[in-house]
Parts: structure tokens; sequence; C-alpha cells
């Protein structure tokens, strides 16, 4: 078997299905390696008769070290070679025949196909994990005959880091907050003209720093989407469009982390509707955190004082767009109207959802907001009627039990005043 050879690896989790894209790996003759452009978590040798595998312990790309005792090759699970504790990479050296390597023979190659696998286990006493279970599947292939050149071999693959952002679902929340943005509101009961505080966020867990950003929010009468009437209060890819009224609404800046943006929205009622509650559902959206906010990702407010947008983060020039009402980016179809946007459901699939900046983005809804004080609430503002019914009864018969106990008390006063200071009248003697 010639020292020639063709190497093929591509990083798939468990079920994972997404081709790779190529990145360059430097083989060169004899097995040398030349440079590579960028550290690689994973890098493998096919050498005559042996596999060489080198893995990064910062694997997933988040800083999170891996153990080499979690790492294993092969359907037997050999171990990787001893190695120091501040070592930055795990090795390991296994003959092409050893730990179980499974050998095809095609029309013009010779295929040894093995796996490389990450099962982490809890560390101590504790029951959680803070990394993913992975397989990177490998290939060697050694042609059957004729002369390979020495040039470098692109094999095709994704980043570890991309397929765990593909892959892995992220979770999104929105939540009401109380003034001081410390806690969660216990209760969605608000007056028309107080100012309702909203809480985006998304948990990354194991993924690389990701950026969250508010795409589009719409209130409604009801939880769904198509619901009429409908008010915008975000739109235009991140355009706090509702503060353009007569509103304080405003993203809030700076951000607590890159996975949280704050926002305050007025809170209002549908004119012409019965109902006392409304639903704001919005479409949260992530990009690696650091990629540059553009006109497709960003935060923008309305000051009304200098009467221009704003962004929390990036350059002013990425705002510009909301005045126009059209911030799709050059070369891609206009944005929807936000009103055909709710009539359709297949925003997955847009062709903005298919570019590489936007890594994963969902709908969510919070709600119901309450509001009291409407004439036509029948259960809020029947309850608020009686309350003050039956305080304005208790203050009445406050007041009538007062004044009986000072008339007594005042009486008694009297006849206490009397006893102790008797009248004296004079009286004639006859002689």
């Amino acid at each position: 078997m010639g020292l020639s050879y063709r190497l093929f690896i591509c990083f798939l989790l468990w079920g994972g299905t997404e081709l790779c894209y190529p990145h360059p790996l430097w083989l060169l003759q004899d097995g040398a390696r030349g440079p590579v452009s960028s550290p690689q978590p994973v890098l493998v040798e096919c050498l005559e008769a042996q596999l060489v595998v080198t893995v990064s312990k910062n694997l997933f790309g988040t800083g999170k070290l891996v153990r080499p005792s979690d790492l294993t090759l092969g359907p037997e699970h050999c171990e990787p070679l001893a190695s120091e504790d501040t070592a930055d990479v795990i090795r390991f050296e296994v003959g092409l025949h050893e730990c179980g390597n499974h050998v095809q023979v095609t029309d013009d190659a010779l295929v040894y196909s093995t796996f490389l696998l990450h099962s982490p286990r809890p560390v101590g006493n504790l029951s959680i994990l803070r990394t993913n279970h992975a397989e990177v599947p490998i290939e060697c292939h050694y042609p059957r005959s004729g002369n390979v050149s020495s040039w470098a071999v692109l094999p095709t693959w994704v980043p570890f880091r991309t397929t765990v952002l593909l892959e892995e679902k992220l979770a999104f929340s929105l939540r009401l907050m109380e003034e001081d943005w410390s806690t969660e509101k216990t209760s969605p009961t608000f007056q028309l003209g107080d100012t309702a505080h909203l809480q985006a966020e998304v948990h990354t867990g194991s993924h690389m720093p990701l950026r969250l950003f508010v795409d589009h929010c719409v209130a409604t009468p009801t939880p769904a989407r198509t619901t009429s009437p409908h008010h915008t209060i975000v739109d235009f890819h991140g355009c706090l469009v509702d503060g353009l009224s007569d509103t304080s609404s405003v993203f809030r800046a700076p951000r607590p982390g890159p996975d949280t943006l704050q926002f305050t929205v007025d809170v209002f009622h549908f004119a012409n509707d019965s109902r006392n509650m409304i639903y704001i559902t919005c479409r949260l959206k992530v990009t690696p955190a650091n990629q540059a906010p553009d006109q497709l990702n960003k935060a923008c407010s309305f000051n009304k004082s200098s009467n221009s947008w704003s962004p929390v983060e990036g350059t002013d020039d990425i705002c510009e767009c909301c005045n126009r009402g059209d911030c799709a980016m050059p070369g891609l179809p206009r944005r929807l109207l936000p009103t055909d946007q709710l009539l359709m459901s297949q925003w997955q699939k847009s062709p903005s959802r298919k570019r590489r900046h936007v890594a994963e983005e969902a709908d969510v809804t919070v709600g119901p907001l309450i509001f009291l004080g409407k004439t036509s609430d029948h259960g809020m503002a029947g309850w608020t009627s009686a309350a003050h019914s039956s305080m304005a009864l208790g203050l009445g018969l406050v007041v009538v039990v007062t004044l009986t106990l000072a008339a007594v008390v005042l009486g008694l006063a009297t006849r206490w005043h009397a006893v102790s200071y008797p009248v004296m009248c004079p009286v004639s003697v006859s002689q």
C-alpha cells in the first residue's frame, strides 16, 4: 500500500443531516502536514499502516474543555494516549485494522472508516452535563491503483461549532418584568398609561456565543397572530415603530448581555373592541455574537428629541432604513408587509432564514396583558366596582360609629363635670 492517499472527514451530531463545506487542510507527501489556515477541533493523519487523530480539548469551540476520559475511538472504544493535564490536545494512534475499524473495497479505493466518540459523564456527585454527546465519523481513502499528486487535499466539513448551532434547538423566551427589571412581573394587570417592561432571552447551552434580536412584534386581542385587529410594535427587522407615536417605547441600552434584549412598550387597548386584554407575539432570532449588526439584525429605537433612529449597538446607518420602511439587504427580495407575514405561517422557509448569518429563530408570545378601568370590562371592572362600593360602605359605617362614640363620650363628660362641681345657689334666712 503506497503512501499516497486522500482524506475525507465530516462532522455530524446524532441524527444530523447537514452537509459540510470545504476548509483547507494541507497534506504533503510522506505523511507530512503543512500549515493549516486556522486551528481545527480535529486533525486526522492517514499513514501507511496507522491512523493518528489529534483532538483539541476545546472541541466545541466554546471554551469548555473536554476530558480525555470522555473520548474514545472506534467500536471497541480505544482510549487516547496518556498526556499531561496541561496539554491542549488529545491524541489517538491506532493501526488501520485496530479498534474495530471497518474496511470497504470500492472500484478505485480502500476505505477505512471509524468514528471519534465524545460521551460526557457527570463529574463527581453532580447530575448535570455542560457539553453535548457527539460522534465524528472518520474515513481514510487509499487509492487501489494509479498515481496521486501531492497537492493539498481539501476535505469537505462543517466546523463543529456550526454543526452544534444548526442542529441543537435554542430555547427562546419573552417575559413581562417589573419596573426595575430584577424579577418577572407577578401580575399581568395594567392601567392605561402604564409601561410594560418586556425581556427577550435565548438559552444558548453549549453553543458558541450568540446575540439576540427582536425581528418583529405584533399585538393582538387573542394569542392567534392572524387575529384582527392588530398593532405592529417592532417591524422592518428590528425597528421599534411603536415609538414613532406619542409613546416612550424604546429598546433598553446597553444590553444586560448579548443573549438578552429588553424593551418597553406603553400599554394600549384596541378601540371599538370589548376585550380588555392583548397578547404580544415576537419573532426572535440570533446571530454569532462576533458578527456586526446590520440592516437585517439590529435593535433600533426612535429618538424624538433628535428626530432620528439610534441602535442599541452598531453604527447609526443600520437604522436609516427604518424611515424608508424597507430594510432588505441588496440582492434579497423585498420584505413582506406585516399583515402579509402574519397570514403566512411559512416564514421559516423564507430566503433570509437560509442565509448563514441567521442561525435560528422562533415566534414567542407573552400575555394576556389585562387592562383595568375600561367601561366595557365585565370581569375585572365589575370586581373593581364592587370593591369600591364595599370600601365606600365601610367608610360610611366607620363615620357613623365614630360620631356615635363621640356623642356618648361627650354626654358622659358633661355628667361627670356636673357631679364634680355642683352649682351653689344663695339661701335667705328669716329672722
